[in-house]
């Protein structure tokens, strides 16, 4: 504006100087502008041209005023236009079957607000908050995450929860024997009091034993200070039994990201756990530059307690159905609708095509993480003729893994590490492992994470030996197009939080320039990202319902 009164100033002069007559007695310019005044015809060009300045100095004048929020607002615009253009084109360029293009510009955040206060003190909490988590390894993961959550709001003081013994898995693992119990309390120490047991002086002091009760799935915070804390305020140890799942989905924005601080950065393995996960991933390594881990889901009891047919005749449905009789309340369901309906793990047979149709050659890499398989290696046969370089933690780390083999949640400790440095990772189910892996792998960059969708690949895998293999592989393709862990999947408020940490999830700016993409395409993925030891050691969905939950993984 001062640029435009200045040149405004000089036009002004300049035509005073330019029009003025000449002087009779040859003196300077001192009056010209009254002298140019002063002759007839000339004063309107004057005031006129005063008035083009003025114009342009209030115009000016009244923008500065709102150049802030014209600003703010272009700028949000702009973002969005960005997200828009970003999301546009990842759902009409070919998918690349290793790596999200577009992964680049989103990135994990789950710092600390400024206004988040700092953790109630033991002395001054309202208590201890005693929890006992069940099912799985990743199932007591997600019930370990929510308990920190549910202290912070209760303002109560944490003990270490206490692990289930007593599931299908009958690992009698605790805390310190699967996770680094002394970085779980120190990272957290700004976020809430933790303790590794309830001080005896408390207990001595106590005239009934801690309270016990369980709260129902998916309790909201208002719930845990209406029916809770009062109930922790008057007895001061309380215990929350059967812990998974027992906190809602939408929290608030601080909530979130402290939901993430505990999952992606306080739950770390074991140093034992970690050296032996990192010694898989490193003899993965050296045989192949990336590669493939595939989550099987095929044991026994989940394949009867699916109540799915998996194509072995009278003989699969006689045995399932015995094991199936270990749940008193599941329902009778029919096999072929429940495979309509996506309900159905893939086979291992099933999972092979798939990978194949995408577009994963025969020289793929792939380690299998899974239980015991049921059929054996007449079940992985069609598997491993699709991909002979197939390994597993039992083949790569035989030795290693034996004083951890009496304990299931540590040999899943293992095919999680390996699954989470893995180049792809895919599920053949929806269970705990997967979620928990999606979500993860979404925070630590959106690594290829490939989710089947099974509701329509149901109808092609039973329709396979009438259609070309290229006619097969096209439509494969469509099918799982939005489900490949691009960042652009999940809708906002869609999906369990643990799949899809939507607040902790960041986006940079986004410009698009085809050149550089294009050589990004075909650079190669350094070998240092794929070594890269992180602290800690998953398409559209719908919340599961409770039948899905309740099966440990």
């Amino acid at each position: 504006m001062k640029l435009v009164a200045e040149v405004c100033r000089w036009s002004v002069r300049l035509l005073t100087t330019t029009n003025s007559p000449p002087q009779l007695n040859g003196g300077g310019n001192k009056s010209g502008l009254w002298r140019w005044r002063s002759f007839p015809g000339q004063p309107k060009r004057t005031v006129m041209w005063t008035w083009v300045c003025g114009f342009m100095l209030f115009t000016l004048g009244v923008i500065s005023l709102f150049t802030g929020h014209v600003v703010s607002h272009l700028e949000w615009y702009s973002q969005q236009l960005s997200k828009r253009s970003l999301l546009d084109m990842s759902r009409t360029e070919a998918i690349d079957v290793w790596k999200s293009k577009y992964s680049k510009f989103f990135y994990g955040c789950s710092e600390r607000g400024r206004n988040f206060p700092p953790a109630v003190q033991e002395h001054s909490s309202n208590g201890y908050l005693l929890i006992a988590a069940s099912g799985g390894l990743n199932q007591q993961r997600t019930g370990i995450t929510d308990a920190v959550v549910v202290a912070r709001i209760l303002n109560a003081t944490l003990v270490v929860p206490e692990l289930d013994h007593h599931s299908y898995w009958k690992d009698d693992s605790d805390f310190n024997d699967i996770f680094d119990v002394n970085w779980f309390i120190s990272s957290l120490t700004k976020d809430v009091t933790i303790v590794k047991r309830v001080p005896d002086r408390v207990m001595r002091s106590m005239e009934k034993p801690p309270y016990t009760m369980r709260v129902p799935r998916k309790s909201t915070p208002e719930y845990y200070l209406d029916q809770v804390l009062p109930i922790l305020s008057r007895r001061h140890v309380l215990q929350l039994t059967k812990f998974d799942y027992r906190l809602a989905n939408d929290l608030d924005e601080d909530m979130q990201k402290l939901r993430c601080r505990v999952n992606y950065n306080a739950l770390r393995f074991t140093k034992r756990i970690q050296s032996v996960g990192m010694k898989v991933v490193k003899r993965m390594r050296k045989m192949a530059k990336r590669f493939i881990a595939v989550h099987l889901r095929f044991e026994p009891d989940m394949l009867a307690f699916s109540g799915c047919d998996f194509g072995g005749g009278e003989k699969e449905r006689a045995e399932l159905a015995e094991i199936r009789k270990r749940w008193d309340t599941l329902p009778d369901l029919d096999p072929l609708e429940e495979r309509k309906r996506g309900k159905c793990p893939l086979t291992p047979h099933e999972v092979g095509l798939m990978l194949r149709a995408l577009g994963f050659a025969n020289n793929t890499y792939i380690y299998v993480a899974s239980g015991e398989i049921y059929g054996g290696e007449k079940t992985l046969r069609p598997l491993r003729d699709l991909f002979p370089n197939f390994y597993t933690k039992e083949m790569l780390a035989n030795d290693e893994l034996k004083p951890l083999l009496p304990f299931s949640s540590r040999l899943a400790a293992i095919d999680y590490i390996v699954s989470d440095e893995s180049d792809v990772f895919i599920t053949n189910n929806n269970g705990n492992m997967a979620k928990i892996l999606a979500g993860r792998r979404r925070y630590m960059g959106h690594k290829r994470t490939i989710r089947p969708n099974a509701k329509k690949l149901s109808a092609l895998f039973m329709d396979r030996e009438n259609m070309e293999w290229h006619t097969f592989a096209k439509k494969v393709k469509s099918c799982q197009r939005g489900f490949m862990g691009d960042p652009d999947e999940f809708k906002p408020g869609r999906g369990e939080f643990h799949e899809y940490p939507q607040s902790c999830i960041c986006q940079r700016p986004f410009s698009y320039d085809k050149h550089s993409t294009e050589e990004d395409e075909e650079e190669d993925i350094p070998e240092e990202v794929h070594n890269n030891t992180r602290p800690g050691y998953g398409h559209l969905s719908s919340e599961d319902s409770e039948r899905d939950e309740v099966f440990p993984d």
